[in-house]
């Protein structure tokens, strides 16, 4: 399909396109891993979000009461047309993000997958459940209307993976998609209108993040599904103040660490973080941007990574005839952060390994090189660095005694989301699921890699625990207890009661 299709308005509702009459502003997206290139234009406007809101209110009667079955054959076709438009999603997602096209077309499979998982495992933790012994039920049911709140490094993944959900549990959803990069979302709405879903069931709106926030404070949304930044995430809670009943989850950042400890295999430890540091420029609330290595093997264990991190192939992610592992971060703002960061760690005595900094890539985007730097001691503290996400490739060493000290560097600051321990002895990994404070850990594994087969979200400031993944529909709907006549009724009477 032509590319330039994708120039068209990116509001979706009331099963139909649509161009805002008096737009309050336009997005013009320009590509992150060439300036040059208009990807998309978007006019916006608030009326927009009053529409698709409403549009969504008058169609929930309906499709709550329409069967899962039938619910579940309608995400069904809208499988089908994924599938049918995987290269141009993934050609769209390059595009706007700046991931080579291989990392883009895994995060299409990845929605294509969502479906399967949804209707198969991921229906029995909110299926109906009869209770043998009692006489009663357990029941699921749809919040009403909700609003997915999409970020720019993964926009059809991770919004699509509390749609689906979402849907099939009888939820109307309106999603607003990242400003930085729509137009994933106008790929998945035209693949619902393909698949024929009712009018006002599906919807997407274009807009600033301020847009967003009305969102999640609007009167007529029942829940708020928000991926994002923890900042983002305490500005929506703190707007929930006056409505308790208003169920919101939220997939914040994380300052994730990799425990590397002295039995660990050093060539399978140096790849996976490698990867978890470097995939995505990193640009995922995954990465792995803290090394905590026992001293034991830590020489062998930085020399590799630094060689593995020099290999890395960084340019232009959209020409198949030279594929990349790393594009470019998303935008200049971002890049200048990152080297303002590494630049305050070098000045407070972290070692530059590796410097990272601009890279000319032989097109006009926004190239930095894979950043490392080995901390002057396992406390040192540089707020801008240390403590921050930076959402770019880089990698913070420090070196440590043992696995006690470790523990103790992997759980300082604000972040809960992931971690890996590489380790040989199942009985320290044990050791470190008591002392670690995340919600998702790996053995032995690559810190961005997480399956959806397993819940996924974080604690402290990386979440509120309420995780997606596997668990994504209790993220969407709310327990039902029905307690049902008994077999044989007992006498109404108690004492003192005549």
């Amino acid at each position: 399909m032509d590319f330039d299709t994708m120039l068209r308005p990116g509001d979706y509702y009331d099963a139909a396109f649509h161009t805002p009459e008096h737009p309050d502003g336009e997005l013009e997206i320009r590509s992150p891993a060439d300036t040059r290139v208009v990807c998309a234009v978007h006019p916006y406007a608030r009326a927009a979000l009053e529409a698709a809101i409403a549009g969504a209110r008058r169609a929930w009667p309906s499709w709550r009461r329409l069967s899962i079955d039938a619910r579940a054959e309608l995400l069904r076709r809208y499988q089908a047309r994924l599938r049918e438009h995987r290269s141009a999603i993934a050609l769209t997602i390059s595009r706007e993000v700046g991931k080579p096209q291989w990392e883009a077309l895994t995060e299409v499979d990845a929605m294509i997958a969502k479906v399967d998982l949804t209707l198969g495992e991921g229906r029995r933790f909110t299926d109906t459940e009869n209770l043998p012994d009692l006489p009663g039920e357990i029941r699921h049911r749809p919040l009403g209307v909700v609003a997915v709140i999409g970020p720019f490094n993964f926009p059809g993944h991770l919004p699509n993976g509390q749609i689906v959900p979402a849907l099939l549990l009888g939820n109307c959803v309106v999603h607003k998609a990242s400003e930085r990069t729509p137009s994933a979302a106008v790929w998945m709405a035209r693949c619902f209108d393909e698949a024929g879903f009712p009018a006002g069931v599906v919807n997407v709106v274009q807009g600033p993040g301020e847009h967003g926030q009305v969102l999640a404070s609007h009167s007529e949304i029942d829940g708020v599904l928000f991926t994002g930044s923890s900042a983002v995430g305490r500005r929506i809670l703190a707007a929930q103040t006056d409505r308790l009943d208003r169920l919101v989850a939220l997939e914040l950042g994380g300052k994730n660490a990799s425990v590397a400890l002295d039995d660990c295999d050093v060539e399978r430890t140096a790849r996976a973080i490698t990867f978890s540091a470097y995939v995505t420029a990193g640009q995922r609330c995954t990465a792995s941007s803290r090394l905590i290595v026992t001293a034991a093997v830590a020489g062998p264990l930085i020399d590799r990574i630094v060689q593995l991190a020099r290999g890395l192939k960084v340019g232009y992610p959209l020409n198949p005839a030279s594929p990349v592992f790393m594009g470019p971060v998303i935008s200049d703002a971002a890049r200048q952060r990152l080297i303002a960061a590494q630049r305050a760690a070098r000045n407070h005595g972290f070692q530059a390994l590796l410097p990272g900094g601009e890279l000319s890539a032989g097109h006009p985007g926004h190239y930095v090189s894979p950043g490392l730097h080995l901390a002057p001691s396992a406390v040192a503290l540089v707020p801008e660095y240390t403590e921050a996400e930076l959402f770019g490739p880089d990698l913070a060493v420090y070196i440590v005694d043992d696995i006690d000290a470790a523990m103790v560097v992997a759980n300082r600051g604000w972040s809960g989301l992931t971690a890996s321990v590489f380790t040989a002895s199942r009985e320290r990994f044990e050791r470190a699921v008591d002392a670690l404070r995340v919600g998702v850990l790996q053995w032995n594994r690559a810190s961005a890699g997480a399956s959806s087969r397993l819940p996924f979200g974080g604690i402290r400031e990386s979440g509120n625990h309420r995780a997606a993944a596997i668990h994504a529909g209790l993220a969407c709907s709310y327990p039902l207890g029905l307690q049902l006549p008994a077999a044989k009724e007992a006498a109404l009477t108690w004492p003192g009661f005549e």
